[in-house]
């Protein structure tokens, strides 16, 4: 039957025109805005999923720069540490030098003294923005120089906890800095002060190598959220990112289907006026 109040063809023609309309708007989005959800309309539950991951990936990010800067400081208070050594070496080669009857005892022991003002200074001017890992307190009121590891995420919630690395202090302000070292007037006081340095070349030595091993624990931890960090982004590329082959091929199709579209639109809408030649 045919009528000139309802077009069939031509709404069934606009309905489709329609929906291809909207799928050739979202592929143009995708092809534009590189997203094949860039919105929370688009599939809710993903979007979501996707943003507490971007969260995630930003906040690995943040934490790894503040390990590196951790790092930084733990290996100046190490390069501290090792002249500390060096110097304390340099003071037992005196001290053994002593040793003989003809030793000049006050020169070496000048040496020994200024060798042990050095070590003094390095105690106290080994930091980096203001962390003294060479002294008792590193940070005011502290003995541990803190530095965030990581967050963990607890499954199905938005709970997250915390995991810290702490430094401890090497104290050498005490063990070392204020220790003191027999002035070297014969051999007896060289042989005394020669005992006195090989027990700070040990509290040295023993410091250093904890600063190292510190060091090498934040270095590795800071290289493993880096790589946390690219696995979530790499995540959420996987979760919304749009495949930019399937939406070129699907634009182009979309395309075709919109022109055949138009056409089936413009020929639903011609029907009525072939009811005119039943009145000629």
């Amino acid at each position: 039957m045919s009528s000139i109040l309802t077009n069939n063809g031509a709404i069934v023609a606009l309905q489709t025109l329609k929906n291809v309309n909207s799928s050739l708007n979202k592929a143009q989005s995708e092809i534009s805005t590189g997203k094949s959800i860039n919105n929370a309309q688009d599939n809710a539950a993903i979007w979501a999923v996707s943003k507490i991951m971007e969260t995630d990936q930003s906040s690995f990010k943040a934490i790894q720069a503040g390990l590196n800067v951790a790092e930084a400081t733990v290996a100046t208070a190490r390069v501290g540490a090792e002249e500390i050594t060096k110097l304390l070496n340099e003071m037992k080669t005196l001290a053994i030098g002593a040793d003989s009857d003809s030793a000049d005892f006050a020169k070496i022991n000048t040496d020994i003294v200024n060798k042990k003002n050095q070590i003094t200074a390095i105690i106290d001017g080994t930091q980096m923005n203001g962390v003294q890992l060479l002294k008792t307190n590193p940070v005011p009121g502290q003995t541990n120089f803190t530095v965030l590891g990581s967050l963990d995420r607890t499954n199905g919630t938005v709970a997250t906890s915390k995991n810290n690395i702490e430094v401890a202090s090497a104290g050498f302000e005490v063990s070392i800095e204020a220790a003191t070292v027999t002035a070297v007037t014969d051999r007896a006081s060289a042989a005394t002060a020669l005992g006195e340095i090989e027990a700070l070349i040990n509290v040295a030595v023993v410091g250093a190598a904890a600063l190292g091993a510190a060091g090498k624990r934040i270095a590795d931890q800071s290289n493993f959220v880096g790589k946390l960090a690219d696995s979530l982004k790499q995540g959420i590329g996987s979760l919304v990112d749009a495949d930019m082959e399937e939406a070129s091929a699907r634009l182009q199709a979309l395309q075709t289907q919109q022109q055949l579209g138009i056409q089936a639109l413009s020929i639903a809408n011609q029907a009525p006026s072939a009811i005119l030649s039943l009145f000629r």
